[in-house]
């Protein structure tokens, strides 16, 4: 079975996506026969390279709320982090652009150090404060991932692996994904946000029972029939697990997702 999840480096409930989604494989009786791809997604793709200053007093002044309150809820999220063994620096994180950061992602699958760099990327921006906007910064993690620095200057010194991206991004508004993480599983059930360890696995479940199954397609979703990986938009999936894919847009954080800025990514 496949899985594909749509994430932005720079949105907090994505790490923690990712983390629960690979606890939850750990858990699954079939977690080594299911596939994960991953794709790019961008939440503000005309943001600066770097955004200088506070991103949780930015973010409280975009939404016109207290500096306390946006701090009280970024305390939430590290609590969340932390019960999953991750540690969240919210207090650290950087904003800026992502899209040479998932150029990079593309470039370090086709080596085949894909996991190696998402880890060492992720635990730079969500714990360690690094600017992955910045091209040297992103040398730096890059060759911590083992990838060939001489390499990753001529991915960054160019638009190699754009299309790839770009790709990624027009997928996720065919099948109407506007907030992050997004899984789809068996390219027809859309699971919307972080929703935590036993969440994720009763849907994998769900849909490992289900499979050779095919819905209509529904809403702005493909139902998988597009053949690109792709699924659904608005499906329920079983015993009570949301989906939400393309669900957001507004706060994001509330749900366990990023959809426009609030988790303190721009």
């Amino acid at each position: 079975m496949r899985i594909d999840v749509w994430s932005d480096f720079l949105c907090p409930f994505c790490h923690l996506g990712r983390r629960q989604l690979d606890l939850a494989l750990e858990q699954f009786e079939h977690g080594d026969e299911v596939d994960v791809v991953w794709h790019s997604f961008q939440l503000d793709r005309n943001a600066p390279d770097v955004i200088e200053g506070s991103n949780v007093q930015r973010v409280a002044d975009k939404y016109g709320v207290s500096l306390e309150q946006m701090e009280e809820t970024h305390r939430q999220m590290a609590e969340q982090a932390a019960e999953v063994g991750l540690d969240f620096r919210w207090d650290l994180a950087v904003g800026g652009n992502s899209y040479a950061a998932h150029r990079l992602h593309h470039y370090a699958r086709s080596v085949g150090r894909e996991r190696e760099f998402l880890d060492r990327l992720m635990r730079g921006w969500y714990t360690e404060g690094a600017s992955i906007g910045d091209p040297e910064t992103l040398v730096r993690l890059g060759v911590d991932a083992g990838l060939e620095e001489d390499g990753i200057r001529q991915v960054l010194d160019s638009d190699d692996f754009g299309q790839e991206v770009r790709t990624d991004l027009a997928l996720a508004g065919q099948i109407g994904i506007t907030s992050v993480p997004t899984f789809v599983l068996d390219q027809k059930y859309g699971v919307s946000g972080a929703q935590g360890v036993e969440s994720i696995l009763k849907a994998v479940r769900y849909a490992w029972e289900d499979q050779g199954n095919r819905p209509e397609p529904v809403g702005g979703g493909c139902g998988g029939g597009c053949g690109c990986g792709g699924g659904g938009s608005d499906a329920e999936v079983g015993a009570g697990v949301g989906a939400e894919a393309g669900a957001g847009g507004g706060c994001g954080c509330g749900s366990g997702g990023c959809g426009g800025g609030i988790c303190g990514t721009h």
